[in-house]
């Protein structure tokens, strides 16, 4: 139960404790486990267990001890969240534009996790010993759609794994300045930390960085500009913004990555965009526990379907 120390017991299997032991307690990761095993929360026959990698136990009794999972740092906040699904074991979110992830310097609460908190109050398991919610990818701030988050320790880590493994579908769309050509391809490069200002991310030489992959096709020219669809095979931090830019196709209002001038004005006031035009439209995968198959797709929000209609207005005057 929430907030509650908690007992597990069986008879162990064949293998590695530690294995043994997340085979019969599903909804704990083997990292929580072996966390557990040093603070010495397994007995078996009545003595203390820690060595995780011993073989020697199949077929004995075990109980398992978990302790009541701490409150996390961040606090609770009642922020309006645009809930897709939700069940047990994970929450899918639209997230606006200008909303953090997670806290950090400069953003110590009002973000993501602290609206989560709020809102699954109640239905938070002990996530690495910590009531709070799974981060396991994350979407800039500015830039707005879909996002999945774990509700529990199991289903955190089978979403880990489908990460690592690209089993995620996600498409993003993106306005980027000029006309893509040819209109279609794929970017494959390594992203790193920049070495002239470590606040961004760059393309880098073979053998430096992590190796990134973005599938691109333009939808619709515009003037100056053009919707694009980019298909993620890996997720690595600003990967859309910094493969669209290093191909000359930077987004529509990133401040970051863009480098010209031009004001790509939109709506009645024509106000200039300020924020990069990116939309993650199209989340799938695989549920980490019941094994069905999710899709959800999101709609583009009122600024970048505003910015559409301006660029589609102008580029038939």
């Amino acid at each position: 139960m929430e907030g509650q120390e908690t007992s597990h017991s069986g008879i162990l299997g064949p293998g590695r404790l530690d294995r043994a032991l997340a085979e019969a307690i599903p909804e704990l990761s083997r990292a929580r486990i072996q966390a557990l095993l040093e603070g010495n929360a397994l007995l078996v026959g009545g003595q203390a267990v820690n060595d995780a990698a011993t073989k020697k136990l199949q077929g004995q009794p075990f109980i398992l001890t978990v302790p009541a999972p701490q409150p996390d740092k961040a606090q609770p906040q009642d922020i309006k969240l645009e809930v897709v699904f939700e069940d047990d074991h994970l929450i899918v979110v639209d997230k606006p534009a200008g909303l953090v992830v997670h806290p950090a310097a400069g953003h110590v609460d009002g973000t993501l996790v602290n609206a989560l908190l709020h809102h699954c109050r109640g239905k938070l398991s002990g996530i690495g010993g910590v009531q709070r919610p799974g981060i396991v990818h994350r979407i800039d701030r500015d830039t707005s759609g879909l996002l999945v988050v774990a509700k529990s320790d199991a289903a955190h880590e089978g979403l880990a794994k489908l990460f690592a493994a690209h089993d995620i579908d996600r498409r993003y769309l993106a306005v980027v300045v000029g006309h893509p050509a040819p209109p279609a391809g794929t970017i494959c490069t390594q992203i790193g930390r920049s070495t002239t200002d470590r606040k961004k991310m760059a393309v880098l030489p073979e053998g430096k960085g992590r190796h990134a992959v973005t599938h691109f096709r333009m939808i619709e020219q515009l003037k100056g500009a053009a919707l694009v669809e980019c298909r993620l095979e890996t997720g690595r931090t600003h990967q859309v913004r910094v493969h669209m830019a290093h191909i000359g196709h930077a987004l529509i209002g990133d401040s970051t990555y863009n480098n010209r001038r031009k004001a790509f004005l939109f709506g009645p006031n024509q106000s200039q965009f300020d924020r990069q035009a990116l939309h993650a439209v199209s989340l799938g995968f695989i549920h980490p526990i019941t094994g069905e198959k999710l899709g959800f797709e999101s709609s583009l929000p009122e600024d970048i379907q505003l910015l559409l209609t301006s660029l589609k207005l102008g580029s038939s005057s």
